[in-house]
C-alpha cells in the first residue's frame, strides 16, 4: 500500500496529500475548506491533547469552555485584533430558515429573522473571554486567572491542506490574567517553553524558540514568542506561538483591578495556542516514502501483532503467545494490538500498518513457535530482527526510547545542516533556491526591508532567535548596521 505514494523527491506536496488520506488520518469533508479527521488521526491528536493538557494542569492552568459566536461589538472592541482577523470571519447574519414557497421541500434564509447584532464565528477567542473576565476581576485576590479551553475554531480559508490550513480546525487557546506586566511576560516564556518540551519529547521535532517579528505578530500583542520546525522539503512550519498582549485587551473592556496599594489598574494579559496544524509538521518532519512515521511516545499504537498461520490450530498456538504478550506489554505502558482478524492477508497487514507508521511490529508464526521466537520489525529503520520470547517486552521497552531518540536525533542532524548563514543577498537568494531550510542573516530591524525580501524571495522571518548571539553586521539586503542575525525560511 505505500509503495503507492508519489515519492518525496518527486511531488512532496502531493506525496503528503496522498499520506494523509492514505493513512486514515483525515479526509476532504463535503463542507469547502473543512476536514473530517478520522479516529486513526483523532487518537494521535488525543495523544497530543492529553499531554499537553497536563502540562498545562502541573503549571496551574484550569479548563474551561467559552462561546463560539461573539457579537460583532466585542469582537471590534480591540481594534489592532478585529483588523487583523476581520478578512478570516464567518459572520452569522440571521437566526432561522423557513420553507421557500418557489420550491417545495427546500429552505431559505427568512429575511424577517435577521439579528439585531452579528455575530462572529470565533476565529479566537480574546474579546468573549476578557469580556467574562470583566466580571471575574475586582481585586488583586482574583489574580492571576490561567485558563486553557480545548475548542474548534474558524478562519475563512481559500487555500486549503489538510491539517496544514482549513477554514474549521481545532486547538487549544490559553488566555491568562496577570498583576504585573513581569507576571504575563513570565507566563508568555512559559508556555513557549512548554510547546517546545513537547515538541522535542514527544513529536521529536526539534525546534528554534524566538520572538516574532512586529510584521508577524499576533494581532493585538505586544510581543509574540513562538517555536519554529523545518520539515523535509525545507520550509519551516510555526508549531506554536505565546502572546504577550500588555494590558491592550484590558483596556478595550475596561478590566481593572484593586490593587494591594488602594489603586486601581489595567490588568496584564497573555494569550497562546496550537493547533491540528502540528498533525502536519509529524508528518512531514519523520514520515518517508512508505508512509507514516510516528513517535512512539504519540503514536495510538506503539506495537502490532500479526499471527501468520495455515491453520486453526496454529492460529491458537500463536494467539496463546500473542495475548500473553499483549497482557505483559501493556502492564509496563506500551499500547498494543493483536491483529488477528482474518479478512486480511499477513502481507496486507504488514503493508498497512508500515503506512500508518506503527513504530514496532512483532510477526509469529510456526517457525516461531517452535523457536520461541518473535520477528520483530521497526517502522523507522525497516530493519527486522528475531528476538526471543523471554526478551521480547524488556526489548521492546528500550526500543520505545531508542527510537524516540533516533527519530529526534535525524530531524534534529537534518536542522542543523539546513541553517546556513550568508552575508549578501546573492547568497541569499542562492541558498534559498538550492538548498532551502533557515537561512541566518543580518537584517537592519525595519518592516520596509522585511516586506521587500518577502516580496523578492516569498521568504519571511521566521523569528528573532532568543539564543542568537549579539554581532554587528550588515543588512543582507540594504547593507545598514544590524544587531545580530534573524532567521528567514518560506514556510507553511
Amino acid at each position: 500500500m505505500g509503495k503507492n505514494l508519489t515519492k518525496r523527491s518527486e511531488d512532496y506536496s502531493k506525496w503528503y496529500n496522498e499520506l494523509v488520506v492514505k493513512a486514515d488520518l483525515a479526509e476532504n469533508s463535503a463542507v469547502r475548506g473543512c476536514m473530517v479527521i478520522k479516529p486513526y488521526g483523532y487518537a494521535i491528536w488525543e495523544k497530543m491533547q492529553a499531554e499537553l493538557d497536563r502540562m498545562f494542569k502541573e503549571t496551574g492552568h484550569q479548563n474551561a469552555y467559552f462561546p463560539l459566536f461573539v457579537p460583532k461589538s466585542l469582537f471590534e472592541a480591540e481594534e489592532k485584533n478585529a483588523e487583523g482577523f476581520a478578512k478570516e470571519c464567518a459572520v452569522v447574519t440571521h437566526y432561522r430558515l423557513k420553507n421557500d414557497p418557489d420550491k417545495p421541500g427546500k429552505l431559505m434564509v427568512d429575511p424577517e429573522a435577521k439579528l439585531e447584532e452579528e455575530l462572529v464565528v470565533r476565529p479566537t477567542s480574546e474579546a468573549i473571554i476578557w469580556n467574562t473576565y470583566k466580571n471575574w476581576i475586582q481585586s488583586y485576590r482574583d489574580l492571576p486567572i490561567k485558563i486553557n479551553q480545548w475548542a474548534n475554531v474558524v478562519r475563512w480559508e481559500m487555500r486549503t491542506r489538510l491539517f496544514l490550513r482549513t477554514a474549521e480546525f481545532l486547538w487549544q487557546e490559553g488566555h491568562t490574567a496577570h498583576a504585573t506586566k513581569q507576571e504575563a511576560l513570565e507566563e508568555t516564556e512559559l508556555m513557549n517553553n512548554i510547546y517546545a518540551e513537547f515538541a522535542e519529547n514527544f513529536m521529536a521535532i526539534p525546534v528554534v524558540k524566538g520572538a516574532k517579528t512586529e510584521n508577524e505578530r499576533f494581532a493585538g500583542a505586544l510581543e509574540t514568542y513562538c517555536i519554529e520546525a523545518l520539515m523535509q522539503d525545507g520550509k519551516a512550519l510555526q508549531a506554536g506561538t505565546s502572546h504577550f498582549l500588555g494590558q491592550n485587551f484590558a483596556k478595550a473592556f475596561d478590566v481593572k483591578f484593586a490593587t494591594k496599594e488602594g489603586g486601581l489598574e489595567n490588568v496584564w494579559a497573555t494569550s497562546w495556542g496550537v493547533s491540528t496544524r502540528l498533525m502536519g509538521a509529524i508528518i512531514m518532519t519523520h514520515s518517508d516514502d512508505n508512509g507514516l512515521v510516528l513517535p512512539p511516545n504519540l503514536a495510538p499504537i506503539q506495537v502490532v501483532i500479526v499471527p501468520i498461520y495455515r491453520s486453526e490450530e496454529q492460529l491458537e498456538q500463536i494467539s496463546e503467545v500473542a495475548n500473553k504478550l499483549v497482557n505483559e506489554l501493556r502492564a509496563v505502558g506500551v499500547t498494543v494490538k493483536f491483529d488477528n482478524n482474518d479478512n486480511q492477508k499477513p502481507g496486507w497487514k504488514f503493508a498497512q500498518y508500515e503506512l500508518q507508521g506503527v513504530p514496532v511490529r512483532l510477526a509469529i508464526g510456526p517457525k516461531d513457535l517452535e523457536k520461541g521466537t518473535v520477528e520483530l520489525a521497526r517502522r523507522d529503520t525497516l530493519t527486522k530482527e528475531f528476538v526471543n520470547n523471554d526478551e521480547v517486552v524488556e526489548k521492546i521497552q528500550a526500543l520505545m526510547t531508542e527510537i524516540q531518540d533516533s527519530l529526534f536525533n535525524k530531524a534534529k542532524a537534518y536542522r542543523d545542516s539546513h541553517i546556513t548563514e550568508v552575508e549578501n543577498f546573492d547568497e541569499f537568494k542562492k541558498v534559498l533556491k538550492d538548498k532551502g531550510g533557515f537561512i541566518s542573516a543580518h537584517w537592519d530591524g525595519t518592516s520596509e526591508t522585511e516586506n521587500k525580501i518577502k516580496d523578492f524571495t516569498k521568504a519571511t522571518i521566521r523569528c528573532i532567535p532568543f539564543n542568537r548571539k549579539e554581532e554587528a553586521g550588515a543588512c543582507v539586503l540594504t547593507g545598514k548596521p544590524s544587531e545580530g542575525r534573524v532567521l528567514f525560511a518560506k514556510a507553511y
